[in-house]
């Protein structure tokens, strides 16, 4: 082992050209080899007694792969799980820890078969490309002391450079820490976002940028390569935002911040300096890029996680600008593709259409833009599954069972059996749906329920006829709203209601009014910053703020109708004088259409969706006026569990068949009788047969759900008897039992 030397200059570039000599050896095939060399070469450069490189064999898993200075012995024999001792805490933090005295160090987890207890120092990096961990890298000293700054940084340099020969699969070899990278089958678990299953290929709404030249031959040319494509982001930017004036604010705000990180010097100087200690400026970027979204996971403020997402799309940018590998790179679109993206707005979405078999977002929401659009193009959608944009690539095979919130990706043969019986299933059964598409969901002892169907875009009126829906019990018309960049004109909004009201052949279709705010903010208004936007500023509660724009929506609506019947709904209606001020606008509206000569509605029906708790207990009077009322069974089960819908935690632990859940609702049911007020359920429980069986039991005698539900559903309530259903609902509240689920499985297990 070299000498330490009484003052310590590692040099970061010469320990990179080396690295760049081991990389074009011709060692294919021989992964190992090249780990040994490596940790062999930084031990020496670091002038350590020991250099490991720890590497991931499953999400969850780290091993050691190679060792200089550690019992040879333990190679592939000493695992740790994430967080486990000190190696494990730089891999779960993404962040690198430096101290001269590992064994006091809080978290220190003693590995005795690696003989490491003679070491006393200890610095340890993560090796991380672009928020995914691929490992840690170690060096150790018997001395006490803790590694100078140049040190660390040069530690890092090289940790980046490994994270690229990683991923470029410089280091295959036998087990699972050293398999081949995306190829191996991969099971990811999120949020369902729209129900349904299928299969298909991937297509990457950005594709992957990859670095194949990590190492700078040429440091100065690297410099000057930065600044030129710098340059040219920055005037980028610029003509973006000069061609955004005059329009939204948000997106004025986010070119802002771009142009901000843009001519950050801060930025520019990191970059020159991992440039200046020997990476190629595309590595330098990426490695910014990685340390932003390392951090962005231990931001929980929303303003600073924006501005990082911010940095991070600018560094997508800039590294396309230097590898001129741009968002079309030439490849074609499978003919069933499946839709990977971090996220993705309306508009975009809208763009590729029903093409696409299913969407997979490893961030996105239950709530979102995307999952209502994917509701309304009825394409299966799972959110939230992390690591889906690093662990995929074009082309492959990929299954999304949206039921579940699972995704297997390049599935195993066993996998792909099992997915496919299911298809077959389900397509099996949409044939038997089919046949009773034409008939009434009338049960088994005499009692109908109404099946209507939520819709959001003309593209789902066609469903109208197909599913054998009745109407349409919630048309979502801020759609309209949400994919454009600028607020729509009367006359268009108009042309679009008439075209509704004109699919849907005399059938009856409910409008419900704009329905904005919570995770539904319009690209051109300003976003409130609200602790907890779901109980903020939103639906009714904006439109009465703002009721030039209400007016407009209520104008368009009428002169849709032009003298056909027309029925509106008001959205998230807490008490009877939020409900009293809208019903006015509506006359004010009525009015005006009068003054000015146009044909007015032939009937019109005015309503509220009732999903906040305190509406239940609004005055008789309220329930006397109102001319229908439909219950939002998303928000009200929120709110009635205090549980948000968003929150995987919490929301599977309250179930719709809850005794209390189903006892409030059949208060609302008794009011509404009482009145003589029509009583509707939109929701996704509408659409669960067993969950709607239940509902219809209770009395709510007509449901509204996605087009795709009303098959199952009816087909489960033609069997079922609803008298029974509600004798073993009253029992299980008899018993003081939590949830009727149970007795209501078993009930339909007896069905013939």
């Amino acid at each position: 082992m070299t000498e330490q030397p009484t003052e310590i200059k590692t040099d970061s570039r010469q320990m990179l050209a080396r690295l760049r000599e081991i990389m074009a050896e011709n060692t294919a095939g021989q992964g190992q080899a090249r780990l040994d060399t490596i940790t062999k070469l930084i031990a020496e450069e670091m002038y350590s007694q020991v250099c490991s490189i720890y590497l991931f064999r499953d999400e969850d898993t780290l091993e050691l792969c190679a060792t200089e200075g550690l019992k040879a012995d333990s190679v592939h024999q000493t695992r740790l799980k994430m967080g486990e001792g000190l190696v494990g805490l730089v891999a779960r933090k993404g962040q690198r820890i430096n101290t001269p005295d590992a064994p006091s160090e809080r978290g220190f987890r003693f590995m005795p078969e690696t003989g490491e207890e003679i070491y006393s120092s200890f610095l340890g990096v993560p090796i991380q490309r672009l928020g995914e961990k691929l490992g840690v890298l170690v060096v150790q000293t018997k001395d006490a002391r803790e590694f100078a700054d140049e040190e660390v940084d040069a530690l890092e340099v090289v940790a980046m450079v490994l994270a690229e020969m990683t991923e470029l699969g410089a280091f295959i070899g036998e087990g699972a820490a050293l398999s081949a990278r995306h190829t191996q089958p991969v099971l990811l678990r999120g949020t369902t976002g729209q129900e349904g299953a299928a299969q298909g290929h991937v297509w990457l709404h950005e594709p992957r940028v990859v670095v194949t030249n990590p190492i700078a031959e040429d440091p100065h040319r690297e410099f000057e390569r930065l600044n030129e494509a710098v340059e040219e982001l920055r005037v980028g930017v610029d003509k973006m935002l000069a061609g955004a004036r005059g329009g939204g604010k948000e997106q004025l705000d986010v070119l802002e911040a771009y142009r901000m990180f843009a001519n950050s010097k801060g930025w520019m100087s990191r970059m020159e300096q991992d440039i200046g200690r020997g990476l190629s400026a595309e590595a330098a970027v990426e490695k910014e890029q990685s340390t932003a979204r390392a951090r962005m996971q231990q931001v929980t403020d929303p303003y600073l996680r924006e501005r990082l997402h911010d940095l991070d799309d600018l560094s997508n940018r800039l590294l396309r600008i230097l590898t001129g590998q741009g968002l079309d790179t030439g490849a074609e679109m499978p003919a069933d593709p499946v839709l990977i993206a971090r996220n993705i707005g309306p508009a975009e979405l809208l763009d590729y259409g029903r093409s696409l078999k299913a969407i997979v977002l490893e961030e996105g929401s239950v709530g979102s833009h995307a999952a209502i659009v994917a509701r309304a193009l009825a394409i299966p959608l799972v959110v939230h599954a992390s690591r889906v944009t690093t662990e995929a690539l074009n082309g492959d095979h990929i299954m999304v069972d949206g039921d579940q919130g699972v995704v297997h990706l390049r599935p195993d043969d066993t996998v792909v059996t099992a997915f496919r019986d299911k298809i077959a299933m389900q397509a099996q059964a949409q044939e038997r749906y089919a046949s009773i598409r034409d008939k009434t969901a009338e049960t088994r002892d005499g009692q109908t329920v109404g099946l209507h169907m939520n819709a959001g875009l003309m593209a789902d009126l066609p469903s109208l006829e197909g599913s054998g829906a009745e109407g349409v019990g919630l048309f979502r018309t801020e759609l309209q709203f949400l994919v454009r960049n600028q607020m729509p004109r009367r006359s268009e909004l108009s042309a679009l209601y008439s075209r509704v009201l004109d699919a849907a052949q005399g059938k009856r279709v409910v409008f419900r009014t704009l329905d904005i705010g919570s995770d539904k903010v319009l690209p051109y208004m300003k976003p409130n910053d609200e602790p907890n936007p779901a109980l903020g500023w939103r639906a009714i509660r904006v439109g009465l703020d703002k009721p030039g724009i209400m007016r407009m929506q209520l104008q368009a609506l009428l002169r849709a109708a032009n003298g056909r019947p027309l029925t509106v709904m008001f959205p998230f209606v807490a008490q009877f004088e939020e409900y009293r001020a809208a019903r006015a606008e509506m006359d004010k509206a009525l009015a005006r259409e009068k003054v000015l000569g146009h044909a007015l509605p032939e009937h019109i029906e005015v309503g509220a969706m009732l999903e906040t708790p305190s509406l239940a207990f609004a005055p008789d009077k309220f329930f006397d006026e109102v001319d229908f009322l439909s219950i939002g069974g998303n928000d009200l089960k929120q709110f009635f569990f205090a549980a948000d819908r968003e929150n995987e935690r919490v929301r599977r632990r309250y179930d719709t068949l809850n005794v209390s859940f189903l006892t409030f609702l059949e208060g609302i049911v008794k009011r509404c009788d009482a009145s003589g007020t029509a009583l509707s359920f939109c929701g996704e429980d509408a659409g669960r047969p067993l969950e709607a069986a239940c509902l219809a039991a209770i009395g709510l005698r007509t449901l509204s759900m996605r087009p795709a539900s009303i098959g199952p559903v009816k087909s489960l309530l033609r069997r079922v008897d609803l008298g029974k259903i509600k004798e073993l609902i009253e029992a299980a509240a008899e018993r003081g039992e939590q949830s009727v689920r149970p007795a209501i499985v078993e009930y339909m297990r007896s069905l013939s």
